[in-house]
């Protein structure tokens, strides 16, 4: 992208300002809750397009936050360029998501072990057969021993990246549930097949904030500032 004053056209910061490991809510509101909340000395180094970026420091380390926005196509073009003109090496994606499985209730963390999808994301990459994306192993097992030492319990498994939040097939969650998928999401799948690609790393770690099969559902308040539990597992990774 020779000519341009950064090096896209999506984010307005400079060569360093951005930490190597990047925290990516899908509300930029609530990377700015976090970085007011819980980093020191945070500045904003994105304010384009209002996806807002922020890079601190949390108990010594430099850390990043920003939004990614709603949908694969969105994190799609955030994670790539976070990673490929950024040199960011983590990306950890804490957001919300709506349960399948019966014993997940409201506030539950779920660790996305893998990410199924009904995306064509994938088909890009014009492989000879079906990819399965997954977190990185040692993001997953550091946060799963993080989330232990905090007196915090998680789910681990398999979730759901959804190209449709008003789906046209009534019966569609049933499907996914009979395979053991925990819940539905948006953005973990593309996340993960961006870090494959790029040989970098990337987690998934989610709040339940209603549940398909229960009438259980936050507000769109405490959507933005009451993951804390879930934030703070991300903050130690």
């Amino acid at each position: 992208m020779s000519g341009l004053p950064t090096p896209t056209p999506h984010n307005g910061a400079k060569s360093g300002d951005i930490a190597r490991t990047v925290l990516m809510p899908g509300d930029p509101l609530r990377a700015k809750y976090i970085a007011e909340t819980y980093l020191e000395d945070a500045v904003c180094f994105n304010t384009v397009r209002n996806m807002l970026g922020y890079t601190g420091n949390y108990q010594g380390k430099r850390i990043s936050v920003m939004g990614s926005g709603m949908g694969i196509p969105s994190i799609g073009i955030y994670s790539y360029e976070l990673y490929h003109f950024y040199d960011v090496e983590s990306i950890i994606r804490i957001g919300s998501a709506g349960g399948y499985a019966d014993d997940l209730n409201v506030m539950d963390i779920v660790i996305g072990m893998g990410a199924c999808t009904n995306s064509n994301y994938v088909h890009q990459y014009d492989l000879p057969g079906t990819f399965a994306p997954i977190a990185d192993y040692e993001l997953m097992q550091k946060a799963i021993d993080v989330a232990k030492s905090q007196g915090k319990t998680v789910r681990v498994g398999n979730i759901l990246s959804s190209d449709t939040f008003y789906s046209d097939d009534p019966t569609e969650k049933d499907r996914w549930k009979k395979m053991g998928v925990l819940a539905v999401e948006m953005e973990a799948a593309a996340l993960y097949m961006n870090a494959a690609r790029a040989g970098k790393k990337a987690l998934c770690i989610l709040t339940i904030s209603d549940h398909l099969y229960k009438p259980q559902e936050l507000t769109a308040e405490q959507r933005q500032v009451g993951f804390g539990s879930m934030m703070e597992i991300a903050l130690a990774l």
